[in-house]
């Protein structure tokens, strides 16, 4: 078993079309760092891969309709970063190829949040907690 598995809690597991090129761009989009990569026995798709970010396990594969695992759009979630810089963090996701869908700004309940998304479907929210004056 890889040392960097969760042990327990909630861990998202994305398919996508192109997993590979998945982690190549959270790497650079989101300061990924890759765990572990299990290619196919064909090797031209990954069955299981894991990145952190921001000290969160992600895991990814690709889909596999042979195994009756076929593409679908990611629907009905986010994944949520909540940092300390959010301008920082959402820099360098917009600069990576992220197209914004709701820009970064303080919102009504207090804190900067916005939402992206990347070359494969998936939406992320960047947030930022806003310290009130005491």
């Amino acid at each position: 078993m890889n040392e960097f598995r969760p042990k327990s809690g909630l861990t998202p597991y994305l398919s996508v079309d192109g997993a590979r090129k998945a982690i190549d761009f959270y790497v650079q989009a989101f300061g990924a760092i890759e765990r572990e990569a299990i290619p196919n026995d064909a090797g031209d798709r990954l069955m299981h891969a894991q990145v952190d970010v921001n000290g969160t396990p992600l895991f990814l594969s690709d889909f596999f309709p042979d195994y009756g695992y076929p593409p679908v759009a990611p629907q009905a979630f986010n994944l949520h970063l909540h940092v300390d810089d959010a301008q920082q963090w959402w820099d360098r996701a917009v600069g990576a190829g992220c197209t914004v869908t709701s820009p970064l700004k303080q919102e009504f309940w207090g804190d900067i949040y916005g939402q992206l998304k990347d070359p494969f479907g998936v939406t992320w929210a960047i947030g930022q907690s806003v310290q009130k004056d005491a």
